[in-house]
C-alpha cells in the first residue's frame, strides 16, 4: 500500500453539454513528491483534467482521490490542493504581501499571523523587497513568483500549475524553470505542471504525461518517454525523431542517431538549418519519405551539403525503436 500525497486519477471522464469529450476515463496515479508534466498539443484535455483536480470543473464521471481519500466532489479550498494559473489573477489594487495573504484572511487569521506567513513565502520566492508594491509595478516574471507565493500559502500537498512559464519570454523562462524545480524540490510537493512544450517538460519533469484526444497516450520518467516513444504520436510530438516506415514495421529513430557517410540509404537533401552546436538536415528516402539528421556543426562543415545534393544516410539497426501504433 503506498503513502504520502499520492493524487490518483480513476477512470475521470469530462464530458460537455452535447457530448464532446475533454477527457476520456484517464486513470493514473501521480506518485508524492514528484514534478509531473502533463503534455499535449492544444484541445488534449490537459488543462481540463487539472482544473478538475483543482476542483475548478466539474467530473462527469470518475474519481479523484489525494492521500487515499475522494475528492472528487470537495469544493477547492478543501481539497488539499493550490492552483496558479496562466495569468496570474493578482488583485490588482491589493499590495504584494496582501495578494499572498489573501486566501488566509478569507479564512479568518489574524492580520499579524498572515503577513507574518506571507512575508516568509515572499522569502521563499525571492521577492521580499516588493511586498509593498502593485502587481502593475511588476515584471511578468516577478508576478508569477507573487502567484507562487499566493498559491503556496494554503501548504496544499500538491501544487497546480496551468502554463505558468507561457507568458514569460524565452530568456527568462529558462531561469524560471529553474526555480520551478528549486522550489519544489526545497518543499517536497508534489507539483503537476501543465505545458504544451516539449523541452520544457524534458527540463522540469520527474515524470511525463503525453495526452492525445482527451486519453492519455503514455506516461513514464522524462527520458524515458523521450527515448522510447510508444506510439508516432508521441514520436512526433516530443520532436528529435523521425518516424520511418520499414519492411518489418513502423519505427521511431532519434535525429542525432542519423549520420552521413560513404555508405547507406540513399537521399537527396531538401533542408539545412543551422541551429548552432548542430545542423538539421532534412533528406529524401526512397518511398517518399523525409528523415531529418542533426550533424554535429564541425563535421558538417568540413563537407557542407546543401538542397538538391545526393548523400547516403546511415544509423544502427538496434537504435531503431519500434512503435505500437
Amino acid at each position: 500500500m503506498r503513502t504520502g500525497h499520492d493524487l490518483e486519477l480513476a477512470a475521470v471522464t469530462k464530458r460537455y453539454a452535447g457530448g464532446a469529450v475533454a477527457v476520456d476515463a484517464v486513470s493514473h496515479l501521480f506518485p508524492a513528491g514528484s514534478y509531473v508534466c502533463l503534455l499535449g498539443p492544444s484541445g488534449c484535455g490537459k488543462s481540463s483534467t487539472l482544473r478538475m483536480i483543482a476542483g475548478h470543473e466539474t467530473v462527469t464521471a470518475g474519481n479523484i482521490l489525494l492521500s487515499g481519500k475522494d475528492v472528487t466532489t470537495l469544493p477547492p479550498a478543501r481539497r488539499g490542493t493550490a492552483m496558479m494559473f496562466q495569468n496570474y489573477a493578482l488583485f490588482p489594487h491589493l499590495s504584494v504581501i496582501d495578494n499572498v495573504a489573501f486566501s488566509l484572511k478569507m479564512k479568518g487569521v489574524d492580520t499579524d499571523t498572515r503577513r507574518k506567513r506571507a512575508s516568509s513565502l515572499l522569502e521563499l520566492v525571492d521577492m521580499t523587497a516588493y511586498g509593498d508594491r502593485l502587481p502593475a509595478q511588476l515584471s511578468g516574471g516577478q508576478q508569477q513568483r507573487v502567484a507562487l507565493a499566493r498559491a503556496l500559502i494554503t501548504d496544499p500537498q500538491v501544487l497546480l500549475l496551468d502554463e505558468p512559464l507561457s507568458a514569460l519570454d524565452p530568456f527568462l523562462r529558462i531561469r524560471m524553470r529553474a526555480e520551478l524545480k528549486r522550489l519544489q524540490r526545497e518543499l517536497g510537493i508534489s507539483f503537476i505542471h501543465v505545458t504544451h512544450g516539449q523541452d520544457e517538460a524534458l527540463a522540469l519533469a520527474d515524470q511525463i504525461v503525453v495526452m492525445n484526444k482527451a486519453r492519455i497516450e503514455q506516461a513514464g520518467a522524462a527520458r524515458d518517454v523521450f527515448n522510447a516513444p510508444a506510439t508516432e504520436f508521441v514520436a512526433r510530438f516530443m520532436g528529435g525523431h523521425n518516424v520511418l516506415a520499414l519492411p518489418r514495421g513502423r519505427f521511431a529513430l532519434r535525429a542525432d542517431a542519423v549520420r552521413l557517410g560513404p555508405e547507406g540509404t540513399e537521399a537527396v537533401v531538401t533542408g539545412v538549418e543551422y541551429q548552432g552546436a548542430h545542423v538539421a538536415m532534412t533528406a529524401r528516402i526512397t518511398g517518399d519519405q523525409e528523415i531529418l539528421a542533426l550533424i554535429p556543426e564541425a563535421q558538417f562543415f568540413t563537407d557542407p551539403k546543401s538542397p538538391g545534393n545526393a548523400v547516403r544516410l546511415a544509423w544502427d539497426d538496434h537504435l531503431l525503436h519500434p512503435l505500437t501504433q
